[in-house]
């Protein structure tokens, strides 16, 4: 039987939790491929870790993961434009690439050289077995993706599915493995 203070060492992955450090060394499945399968889709909101972001694909098809905040107002850019490769924030027109940089500033003189030094949380993702995978750690410290097992080839046909249970890693964990 597990103590409180183990439970929440095992359970928690928000900030620098040690379990959460654990899973940002690991590429980890953050959407269906099928949820953005089209460029300049409606941006789909994703919560990994504790933290609320978006994911889109823009007009070229690359994939972006970014903070879900807009820096200017924090206004949400799961309600953004996703146009011209980038989502533009509803609220002043803010516009973020895949990579969390801002490429335009409406409010801004064409001169302006303030949207350089703008950007969001970004994370890589590769697209893979049906899934739009991401890796949260450290850049220095990013693994290869090795793609999924159940796709050996890029032709291999999958199915995938997506299940939202209320529930902690482990619960979930613990529970599939228990035979009885």
């Amino acid at each position: 039987m597990l103590t409180p203070e183990e439970n929440v060492l095992l359970t928690r992955v928000e900030g620098d939790a040690p379990m959460g450090k654990i899973f940002r060394s690991h590429w980890l499945p953050a959407l269906l491929a099928e949820e953005i399968a089209a460029p300049d889709c409606d941006p789909v909101r994703v919560r990994l870790l504790g933290e609320d972001l978006v994911a889109f694909r823009d007009s070229d098809g690359r994939i972006g993961l970014i903070d879900e905040q807009c820096p200017h107002r924090r206004a949400s850019l799961f309600y953004a434009r996703n146009e011209e490769c980038g989502l533009r924030c509803l609220y002043h027109g803010w516009k973020f690439d895949v990579e969390g940089n801002c490429v335009e500033m409406a409010s801004e003189p064409a001169e302006s050289s303030f949207c350089d030094k703008v950007n969001i949380k970004s994370y890589p993702v590769v697209e893979s077995g049906g899934f739009i995978w991401t890796y949260m750690g450290p850049r220095e410290t990013m693994p290869e993706f090795a793609p999924p097992v159940w796709q050996p080839t890029s032709e291999t046909n999958v199915v995938t599915t997506k299940v939202v249970v209320g529930a902690n890693w482990a619960q979930m964990l613990e529970g599939s493995i228990d035979s009885a």
